[in-house]
């Protein structure tokens, strides 16, 4: 795991612990300190009064158990030397004449802060206030732990020297409940990580609403948020408690305790730090407003180290495609509604109610069609004034235009065949071009062809043209300039590839009719090809896009993380190489990124002029939304070895 591309290995756990015996609990805690070592965990959270449990109520305000709170707080500190990571313990502190609920951080030997809790629950089950003060009441901002001066307010963000990405800041549990947690102002002022020490306690219901908490603040401070709440050891009288553990990144979960362990338990991941500051840097509403700007906020340096870990995060070879088919089947529903409604809005404002289609059948043209009918159905109109234009030509094999011709039929469509191969073949007579050469100029004649007749035809009918490309091959360029490239509504315009057969997949399993799923279905299994080159002897398509441009997995992983996050060529690549360690060897990954970022590049000027589409997801290269690039920007320092 390299640190300069961004990555820190945390961790949360909730240790074995007795209530109230601190000489037991600081065994157990060094336990995990050893643990977490030898996993690599840079950073290690425990629950809120690790050190006593968090149940111990009046026993808190009786000298012998401060007194061994205050020699388990310094024999940690010491065991710090032992093992590499910072380590976050929650322990009372006695100062300014009062008790106050703690977080202390230690590294190599050293207390490098604490910090004090600064909202006390007093309700229900909660009776805080009875043994510890708020951090409104604190006088001191230094205090003396075995001969050190150990800084000691709220107002702390801790940073790795030498490395701004790598802060934290620390707020313990009612804090996260509050109106206003104090890791707004944190992480504003630069902690890119929140680590709360938590006593939670378990009634029905809570557990969801905790997750909502964290995952809400996580992506509102865009930081990786890491929770460790008391365990059922602590568990007493009236209270249970559960041992709830958690990872966000920008309101993502990473990882998530066991409840309910009565053994020491650790979760750690690798949150990506260099991810959440390019996020802040676009969200430009993100250092909006500050409560209080005069605040001063005083930072605490640690050494940090870089542990010989391998990337222990997990990366989706398929980031736009929900893992679960429950999760992906929502999603598909609420993509088709985006563009159907969308299309139906345009319909609505022109006063238009003809359009016009290419059938190729192919999966985009499928997934254009399916969304032109939705719309029509949203809009009450007759199926009729859909116009599908099958145009075969030099490569139509009788596979995909027979598909394109039944495909319009079952859906109650006009079916319109206009055969190309003629005006193409005049054009080339036009343009003294040999129609044996099958160049460029070959396939983009055929394109161009193409949307001259849907455009003709539209102003016949007095219809709307209808797109069929997506956002993979316009991020490519994968696409005919003033041909394929070009229509009156784009309804595909910000879906990727890979996300289009689960689209049309999901169409699919939805649609009622044997006749038209078995059509869709066929279409599925056909390799994506522009048909433009001959087919076979036996009609087999030869012009398979992923032979010439790579594959769409990798590309759409590649635009992902660039256009999403802003990642390097160099990132991507170490990206790819994780994620697709059992599909493609490094080589080629390296070989089809190197395509992705010439291509990227080169065809912006492509992207500068495409037509209206829906925005669908987070990314998009809408020049009137997401992406405003130089068309002659320099791809020479993007390139990768």
């Amino acid at each position: 795991m390299d640190k300069k591309f961004g990555f820190m290995r945390v961790g949360a756990s909730v240790p074995k612990i007795e209530i109230s015996n601190v000489d037991f609990n600081v065994e157990e805690i060094k336990k995990v300190m050893d643990e977490a070592f030898k996993r690599g965990v840079e950073i290690t959270l425990f629950p809120e009064l690790s050190l006593t449990g968090y149940t111990c109520a009046d026993l808190f305000l009786n000298e012998h158990l401060l007194k061994k709170a205050s020699d388990g707080l310094i024999e940690l500190k010491k065991y710090s030397k032992r093992v590499k990571g910072v380590f976050i313990v929650g322990v009372p502190i006695k100062a300014d004449n009062q008790l106050f609920n703690c977080a202390a951080v230690l590294e190599s030997g050293h207390i490098l802060g604490i910090v004090p809790k600064t909202y006390i629950p007093n309700y229900g089950e909660f009776y805080e206030k009875r043994w510890f003060s708020e951090d409104s009441r604190r006088l001191s901002e230094v205090i003396n732990i075995d001969g050190e001066e150990v800084p000691f307010k709220t107002n702390m963000i801790f940073q790795e020297k030498g490395d701004e990405r790598r802060t934290f800041g620390i707020e313990i549990c009612e804090d996260l409940w509050c109106i206003y947690p104090p890791s707004n102002d944190l992480t504003i002022r630069g902690a890119k990580m929140i680590f709360n020490l938590s006593a939670s306690n378990e009634i029905i219901g809570k557990e969801e609403y905790r997750k909502s908490l964290i995952k809400s603040q996580s992506e509102k401070t865009i930081s990786a948020y890491i929770y460790a709440s008391a365990g059922i050891n602590e568990s007493t009288t009236d209270l249970v408690f559960s041992g709830a553990s958690f990872i966000y990144e920008n309101g993502r979960a990473l990882k998530e305790s066991e409840r309910f362990d009565f053994e020491s338990n650790l979760i750690f991941d690798d949150v990506d730090l260099a991810r959440l500051e390019a996020m802040r840097y676009k969200d430009i509403s993100y250092m909006g407003v500050i409560k209080d700007k005069e605040k001063e906020y005083t930072k605490v340096y640690f050494d940090g180290y870089n542990p010989d870990n391998e990337l222990v995060r997990e990366y989706s070879p398929s980031p736009f495609v929900p893992k679960t088919v429950e999760h992906r089947n929502d999603r598909c529903e609420e993509i088709l509604n985006i563009q159907a409604y969308a299309l139906a809005k345009r319909m609505k404002s022109t006063g238009i109610k003809k359009s016009v289609i290419g059938i190729s059948g192919g999966l985009d043209s499928t997934l254009a069609f399916l969304v032109v009918v939705k719309a029509y159905d949203i809009l009450g109109l007759d199926h009729k004034d859909i116009y599908g234009i099958t145009m075969p030509g030099f490569g139509t094999t009788s596979r995909t235009y027979n598909n394109s011709c039944e495909f319009v039929k079952l859906y109650g469509a006009t079916l319109k065949e206009i055969n190309i191969k003629d005006a193409c073949l005049q054009h080339f007579k036009d343009i003294e071009h040999d129609p044996k050469e099958l160049d460029v100029t070959y396939e983009n004649v055929q394109a161009r062809e193409r949307t001259q007749i849907l455009m003709d035809y539209a102003n016949k009918i007095g219809g709307l043209v209808i797109g069929t490309g997506d956002l993979s091959e316009l991020c490519l360029g994968w696409c005919t300039y003033n041909g394929d490239h070009m229509s009156m509504y784009a309804v595909n315009v910000s879906i990727p590839k890979t996300l289009v057969k689960y689209l049309v997949s999901y169409y699919a399993e939805t649609e009622s009719s044997d006749e038209r799923r078995k059509i869709i279905n066929d279409i599925l299994e056909t390799p994506v090809s522009p048909e433009l080159l001959p087919p076979s002897d036996k009609d087999e398509i030869l012009q398979q896009t992923e032979s010439i441009v790579g594959p769409y997995i990798l590309h759409d992983f590649f635009i992902y993380h660039f256009l999403r996050y802003g990642a390097s060529p160099e990132k991507i690549k170490y990206l790819a190489i994780h994620a697709f360690k059992e599909s493609f060897p490094e080589k080629e990954i390296s070989k089809w990124l190197s395509f992705f970022v010439k291509r990227f590049f080169s065809q912006q000027f492509k992207r500068s002029c495409i037509p209206d589409g829906p925005k669908v997801g987070t990314i998009s290269i809408s020049p009137r939304g997401d992406l405003r690039m130089p068309s002659d920007a320099s791809s020479e320092m993007w390139k990768i070895d």
